[in-house]
């Protein structure tokens, strides 16, 4: 018989939520190279105040930063590529983690759809990774994969303050103008719109429901609060990462030159310090979904020559291939 753990955060803290995250990640990649029984994992959290910026993006663009902090809000950063969220206690968030071998990014939206219709209301997967309800997104979903594990995690917008979302993110203009919207207030959806009985409680045990009718059957379910975890040594140095100046906000470097073009897939700021016709480093902010990607990009570009064509060659084969340098 394998395991299964359900697991709720009591506290409201998105760098300590985001720890316990990175631990439960961990402890499922431990379990699955033991060859133990652990068979997934679902954790459900919320931020109070809180803006949630995507692995490679620049904290001081995609977010007023003086302003959510001088209202008692706080940045936190996820290991998960994508763009920026407001979390507030009217938002769920949840996060299935699964072995690299049952992880399907198609039954794992089909959970949250079958969770949401539950509650009586139609909801639709639309592209990559955002759920609909007529017309508009309420909940924004992120991934990343280990070598053995698969993490998927996700909001869903139930009572969400959207004074306090429209004034804290800074959304381009270019990204409304390519999805066709005139704010970012006019793309989003609360649940309760649609719904006014449903609460984030209800919409945890609907997630719970969910979760267990796909993967329950022959399996035992263990439930645990964040509290089950807090005297484990990792999970401390997990909180100190996160809360990290270093990891929220990263290194402040002078660039000499900075390319900026947007592709279907996402944004692309590239920072560039050049020497002697040379880049010598290259840091690349991002939306785009596959942190990875963007990462191993960087290194791609660090070396070559300051030139059209030189660059032109580095980016042949990627995604950013069709980047004008003109």
């Amino acid at each position: 018989m394998g395991r299964l753990l359900l697991i709720h955060s009591e506290k409201h803290d998105p760098w300590m939520n985001l720890a316990l995250e990175e631990h439960l990640v961990r402890l499922l990649q431990a379990d699955v190279v033991q060859a133990g029984s652990l068979c997934g994992i679902l954790y459900l959290w919320q931020n109070q105040n809180t803006v949630v910026i995507g692995r490679n993006q620049n904290a001081w663009t995609e977010c007023q930063t003086g302003l959510l902090e001088s209202e008692g809000g706080q940045l936190a950063r996820r290991t998960t590529g994508g763009g920026a969220v407001y979390h507030d206690l009217g938002n769920l968030n949840f996060s299935l983690i699964m072995p690299r071998r049952t992880f399907s990014l198609d039954d794992n939206f089909a959970l949250i759809t079958s969770a949401v219709n539950a509650q009586g209301i139609h909801a639709e997967r639309s592209g990559r990774n955002d759920v609909l309800a007529e017309g508009r997104k309420f909940s924004g979903n992120a991934f990343g994969l280990l070598q053995d594990v698969g993490l998927h995690h996700g909001t869903l917008l139930i009572d969400s303050d959207y004074g306090r979302l429209a004034r804290y993110l800074t959304v381009s203009a270019s990204k409304l103008q390519a999805k066709g919207i005139a704010s970012v207030k006019s793309r989003v959806i609360n649940l309760r719109e649609l719904k006014p009985e449903i609460t984030v409680t209800g919409m945890a045990q609907a997630m719970e429901d969910s979760f267990c009718q796909r993967y329950a059957a022959n399996n035992q379910i263990i439930r645990a609060v964040d509290a089950d975890y807090q005297d484990d040594p990792q999970l401390h140095d997990l909180y100190h990462h996160f809360a990290s100046w270093s990891w929220r906000y990263g290194q402040s470097i002078k660039f000499n030159a900075r390319i900026d073009h947007r592709f279907v897939w996402g944004h692309l700021d590239i920072g560039l310090v050049i020497e002697e016709g040379l880049i010598r480093q290259a840091v690349i902010y991002s939306d785009a979904l596959d942190s990875d990607f963007i990462e191993a990009l960087a290194f791609q570009l660090e070396g070559c020559r300051f030139q059209s064509a030189a660059l032109v060659a580095a980016l042949s084969g990627t995604p950013a291939q069709d980047v004008s340098f003109g």
